[in-house]
Order: structure tokens, then C-alpha cells, then sequence
């Protein structure tokens, strides 16, 4: 089996690790912070941003998998080095380009969004990762290098942290008895990805070089509305049935006054007040991935207040 380097170590880094640690791969997982290594993965401290820090920790790689997470507010700064010395990385080692992406490079979607959806952001986060993609897939084209990229909607499971997802912040509310505010409005339908089905994608493209030179979709479960959503992850961990309202947007951008996070919040609306749903079933094909039962997710995702 080869080796697969993986850039971060967060929630997608530790996922995709793991996978390619079940398939038999060796993994090398590089960070700003490093790690202990174990038998399993061995963990270094590489600034993602350093080009060839990156290209002497990824020699002899089969893939290098960006799975990188910038602060929320600071996409349009960190985002450009970091995947430019990836790139840089991935072209002088021969490694494959694979990145997590997301469906932010759509802009508002006239439908259920798949890989062939056209980049139609307006925003700045979501010119920021079209920018990436294009660069990237402009390297492939010219045949310097081999990449692909996974798309996903916003995540849910048990390790996704409070701060990255509009479903595990609530947990704590839900199994309280109160009410949950939720962004936007809370009946519209919206995907969700569950993070270990999203690892399992990523290391199926990495080792998968008929997949190359394109996006692809994370496959979800039906779409369901945040109200739907909460109310079934209630009801997983026995709690009162939830009580859910929107936030009304003057107040969101009230509060991104004083806090980044909420800003940016209310440049991607467009995410939170009308459908925003993707098609999967083109990955699922090609790659035999089928997305983990909802009922699954809920159980797993509430195991992390129920211990």
C-alpha cells in the first residue's frame, strides 16, 4: 500500500486518516501543531502555507490530501497560500491533489447541486474556493499535476465541533429542553454530510485515479430542514420535542457588528433561506459509497452529549 499524506488534522483530517489507515495505507499527518505518532500515523509540524516544507514532508507520496480548515473569517486571507503551496507541493512531488471542498463555489443554486453545477459564487468565501479549484484544474489540464476535489454540505456527527457545524452547537440546547435558534429559515430543505461518509470519499479519490481531474459530491441522506433535523436528534436522545426558530437576519447582522463569524454568516444567506440541496448519486456510482442511514447519524451524532 502507498503512502497518503494528509495537511490538518482536524475533524476531515482525522476522518480521511482513518479511512486510508483501514485500507492499509500508510499516513503521514502534517500540521502546524505536529502530533504524537503512533503505529498507525506518523505526525509532523508543517506550516501549510510553506511550500517546501510541504514538498520534503510529501516525497514519495501516492496523494496529498488538503484538509485544511482556516478561521471562518479569514478564508480570503489564509486560503490562497495554503492551497497555492499545496498545489506547489503536489506538482514537484507527483503526489495527487486531493482536496475537501465545498459547495460554496455554487453560489445560490437554481436546484440540487452536483459536480457539473456551474461556479456561480458571488460572495468572497465563495469566489475564494472557486479560485482554488479553477487554479487547480488548470494544473491538471496542463498536465503538471493530478487533482480532484470532494464536495460536501455542512457536516454533522459526533466530532465535528461546535464552533463548524449549525447541528452539534444545538445538541446541548436540544437535550436542555430549550428552544434552538437556528440561521436563516428553519423550513427549508438543506443537506447535511455526515464526516466519517465524507473521509470515506476522500480516501476513495485518493486512491482512485479514474476519479481524477474533477469534482465530486458527497453523497447525504434526503435532504431535511433544520426543524426536521433538530426534532430527530431530539428525539434520538430522549429529550422534550424541539422548539425551533429562525433567527431574523437584521439581528445576524446585528451581531457580526461584534462578531466575524456572524458577518460572514450573513454574506452566504442564500445557503439558509431557500433550498440548498445536493445530488450525490453520480459518486455513489463510481465509487459504490452510499451515505449512512439517517437514523445512524442521529445515534452517533448524539453519542458525543450522551457519554
Amino acid at each position: 500500500m502507498g503512502l497518503h499524506v494528509v495537511v490538518g488534522k482536524g475533524p476531515v483530517g482525522t476522518a480521511v486518516a482513518e479511512e486510508l489507515v483501514r485500507a492499509g495505507h500508510r499516513v503521514r499527518v502534517l500540521s502546524r501543531s505536529g502530533g504524537t505518532s503512533t503505529a498507525d500515523v506518523e505526525h509532523r509540524a508543517v506550516d501549510a502555507a510553506d511550500a517546501d516544507a510541504l514538498t520534503a514532508a510529501a516525497g514519495g507520496a501516492d496523494a496529498l490530501v488538503n484538509a485544511v480548515n482556516p478561521a471562518y473569517d479569514r478564508w480570503a486571507t489564509d486560503w490562497p497560500p495554503m492551497a497555492a503551496a499545496m498545489l506547489d507541493a503536489a506538482t514537484r512531488t507527483g503526489a495527487a491533489l486531493v482536496a475537501m471542498g465545498n459547495l460554496y463555489v455554487h453560489g445560490r443554486p437554481a436546484g440540487p447541486m452536483t459536480a457539473a453545477s456551474p461556479l456561480a459564487a458571488t460572495d468572497t468565501k465563495g469566489r475564494v474556493r472557486a479560485r482554488v479549484w479553477t487554479d487547480m484544474l488548470a494544473a491538471h489540464e496542463a498536465g503538471r499535476v493530478r487533482v480532484v476535489e470532494a464536495r460536501a454540505s455542512d457536516f454533522v456527527g459526533p466530532t465535528v465541533p461546535v464552533t463548524q457545524s449549525h447541528v452539534t452547537r444545538q445538541l446541548a440546547t436540544l437535550r436542555a429542553g430549550r428552544r434552538a435558534w437556528v440561521i436563516g429559515d428553519p423550513d427549508v430543505l438543506h443537506s447535511w454530510a455526515y464526516l466519517p461518509d465524507v473521509g470515506r470519499v476522500l480516501a476513495a479519490l485518493a486512491t482512485t485515479p479514474a476519479t481524477w481531474g474533477r469534482p465530486w459530491v458527497v453523497p447525504s441522506t434526503g435532504a431535511r430542514s433544520q426543524r426536521r433535523v433538530l426534532t430527530d436528534l431530539a428525539a434520538a436522545m430522549g429529550a422534550r420535542p424541539a422548539r425551533v426558530s429562525g433567527l431574523p437576519w437584521p439581528v445576524v447582522r446585528a451581531v457580526g457588528v461584534l462578531s466575524p463569524q456572524m458577518r460572514e454568516i450573513a454574506a452566504i444567506r442564500h445557503q439558509w433561506d431557500a433550498d440548498f440541496v445536493v445530488d450525490g448519486s453520480e459518486t455513489v456510482q463510481a465509487l459504490g459509497i452510499e451515505p449512512t442511514p439517517w437514523d445512524e447519524v442521529c445515534r452517533a451524532t448524539v453519542g458525543a452529549v450522551l457519554v
